[in-house]
């Protein structure tokens, strides 16, 4: 097998580094890298300062064949990449006509407002560049040679990277670059923790060739399991996951989800549609963020109707039926009060089916008899309502996030018939 294509990914930027900005554009450079069989060797952050930059790109090149910056290409007197990258390739600045084209046409026709100095020396380049011309803003991307790496230098705004690297970047690389095969399969589970997974599959996983890994991926009570595989043949290895991927779902079926690399709000959303049924969520202590995950989707219209967030006691009493004597005596927090949320708000928004959530967050809020992290989830359809507590153990925030995957699990096991 030949020697594996790697790249070094740079983002640029002080805002990264202090946490001010969340660093979005190495995840998409990495995954649409990947999907061409270009491994990422590292990925270095490096605030603003010439010297960290430079350090950077001397590792990178050394080590890898690909090398792709982010950031540092605006107008303003923090943005150094760009000049750096001239003094570092030994170039001088020109002026590229077509970037400036395209920038007076966003300021004059776009904008409508006139285009000043610093604006239009967003169209200089460095002579030892090639130019990548930037449809979606201002700043041209370039790619520079230095010994048998390429480099490629974008704009860290998120969209502008993100067309450069689809409509430029990855082009390049396919035609400059002989390169291997990286190919994945990927299911989800649900029911089930990562140490039990892994002890139930011991003996595929030990059994797996050299060039296949299987990887765990857990996150919010699911488990991800990823068949990852390198080859120069396409064809080959393909075939090779494919047998292998059967294998594995075979061995996991009791908790499977999907065996697509997606998430348990689209699988529920596609058996809804495909049922042409309804969901309505009444939620209290996710405060809206089970309606926020099956909607966030297109096509989420189909099936999802709507929601009530009935955090106080007096929206479960007034708009979903809960008795006032069930919350005295048991509380909000219980098997009797979810199971009526989840009726009423079927009902009331008459959809196939209903999701209710009651539980104690935290920080605060807990009692003897109902600790922190303890949540009741109700699913409901026209023959009956079920209902299951679970214990978490997380910070609020992500004791929101599991309550919500768990309740939209909830719901699937209710559509396939498995409660």
């Amino acid at each position: 097998m030949m020697d594996q294509i790697q790249a070094t990914i740079i983002t640029i930027g002080d805002e990264l580094l202090i946490g001010q900005v969340i660093d979005t554009n190495s995840a998409y450079i990495a995954q649409k890298l990947n999907s061409i069989g270009v491994q990422v060797h590292q990925r270095i952050a490096v605030g603003d300062e010439a010297q960290s930059i430079t350090k950077a790109l001397d590792t990178a090149i050394e080590k890898c064949q690909i090398v792709i910056i982010t950031g540092g290409l605006g107008p303003t007197a923090d943005d150094i990449t760009k000049p750096l990258l001239n003094r570092y390739f030994g170039g001088k600045m020109v002026l590229d006509q077509p970037t400036l084209d395209h920038i007076t046409y966003i300021f004059e026709q776009v904008h409508k407002r006139p285009m000043i100095e610093r604006n239009r020396k967003q169209a200089e380049v460095p002579d030892v560049s090639e130019v990548l011309f930037n449809q979606t803003g201002t700043a041209p991307g370039m790619l520079f040679k230095k010994n048998n790496s390429l480099i490629f230098s974008l704009p860290g705004v998120p969209h502008e990277m993100q067309w450069l690297m689809n409509e430029k970047v990855l082009p390049i690389i396919l035609e400059r670059i002989k390169l291997g095969v990286i190919a994945h399969r990927t299911l989800l589970t649900a029911g089930v923790g990562e140490s039990f997974l892994a002890e139930s599959i011991q003996s595929f996983e030990t059994s797996l060739p050299e060039n296949i890994k299987l990887a765990y991926l857990p996150s919010y009570g699911m488990v991800r399991l990823r068949l990852t595989g390198k080859s120069d043949d396409a064809a080959s290895l393909n075939s090779q996951l494919d047998t292998l991927f059967e294998l594995l779902k075979e061995q996991v079926k009791e908790h499977l989800v999907t065996d697509k690399d997606e998430t348990i709000e689209v699988v529920v959303g596609r058996l809804l549609k495909a049922q042409n049924h309804t969901v309505s969520t009444a939620e209290s202590c996710t405060g809206g963020y089970i309606g926020h995950l099956l909607s966030k989707h297109a096509g989420s219209s189909t099936f999802f109707t709507g929601s009530i967030v009935s955090y106080d006691n007096r929206i479960k009493t007034e708009f979903l039926d809960v008795p006032t004597n069930i919350l005295k005596t048991v509380g909000a927090v219980s098997k009797e009060a979810v199971e009526q949320m989840a009726l009423a708000i079927r009902s009331k928004m008459n959809t196939d089916f209903g999701i209710s959530v009651s539980g104690i967050m935290g920080p605060s809020g807990q009692t003897d008899e109902k600790p922190l992290g303890m949540v009741w989830i109700g699913v409901a359809n026209k023959q009956k309502v079920v209902s299951k507590v679970f214990y978490l153990r997380f910070d609020r925030q992500k004791n929101i996030e599991v309550t919500a995957n768990q309740a939209i699990n909830l719901l699937r096991l209710l559509i396939i018939n498995k409660i």
